[in-house]
């Protein structure tokens, strides 16, 4: 299973989706606009085991924001949204409050339908990103992509129920590792971030996501078998929300 995955921007995205479809029991496939989400919906469009999600990244909110009524409109009919998110880094930093306006309406519309699954991008704004999802109780399940926050943070976005997809990019940092060591065991789901994601030999591909199992073993003291049972267990409750009817 592959949590988080921009399928559609691989270089041979065609390939990679048609051997994601035969190998994979689960893909979600992220997008970064509204209008690319409605152009990859056609060309790599959703599956029995790969779904295609609505989102606006925040990287992109200064190109992409008159885009964000269609994104209104497109979250009505999917259970799943993202990639959407808040990102503090000093690149992006000069957009933050645009961006802060865009997750809130992206949060409070997830909220007006009754609740929706969000993966989020939370780069050096996860207390920001907290604080709006506070603001709209009701607004669904998060789940947090890459966590790369404080400790303090993220103990704080466990009590708030956040899930957390980790890929084998994050356990590369001692900071990933450790912050790996407190996330909460069933609310741990894998991811791959490809093809941003890389490892020595080029982009993560989604099949390797599953990868991350022994990485996490070794962390939470647990066998591999056992963490890669965990991580199944999970995903099937977390694409159980992710599949029912918006």
């Amino acid at each position: 299973m592959d949590f988080h995955c921009h399928l559609d921007l691989y270089p041979d995205a065609r390939s990679v989706y048609a051997e994601a479809n035969r190998r994979m029991d689960f893909t979600w496939l992220v997008t970064t606009s509204p209008r690319a989400f409605a152009a990859t919906s056609k060309v790599l469009p959703p599956t029995e085991t790969i779904i295609v999600s609505p989102g606006l990244h925040p990287e992109v909110a200064a190109q992409k924001a008159t885009e964000l009524e269609l994104l209104l409109q497109q979250i009505k009919n999917s259970m799943a949204v993202g990639e959407v998110g808040i990102d503090g880094s000093a690149r992006y930093r000069q957009h933050f409050d645009l961006q802060k306006h865009i997750f809130s309406a992206v949060v409070e519309r997830a909220q007006s339908l009754g609740g929706r699954v969000l993966s989020i991008h939370s780069r050096a704004a996860a207390n920001e990103v907290l604080s709006v999802l506070e603001e709209f109780p009701g607004f669904g399940t998060a789940v947090l992509h890459w966590f790369t926050d404080s400790a303090s943070v993220l103990r704080k976005a466990i009590s708030m129920g956040c899930w957390f997809s980790v890929g084998p990019a994050m356990l590369t940092s001692a900071n990933g590792r450790k912050l790996a060591t407190m996330l909460p065991v069933d609310r741990v789901v894998p991811e791959s971030d490809g093809p941003f994601a890389k490892t020595a030999s080029g982009p993560i591909m989604p099949w390797e996501a599953a990868g991350v199992a022994g990485q996490l073993g070794e962390l939470w003291r647990m066998p591999p078998g056992a963490a890669n049972e965990q991580l199944v267990r999970n995903g099937q409750a977390l694409r159980s929300k992710l599949v029912s009817k918006a």
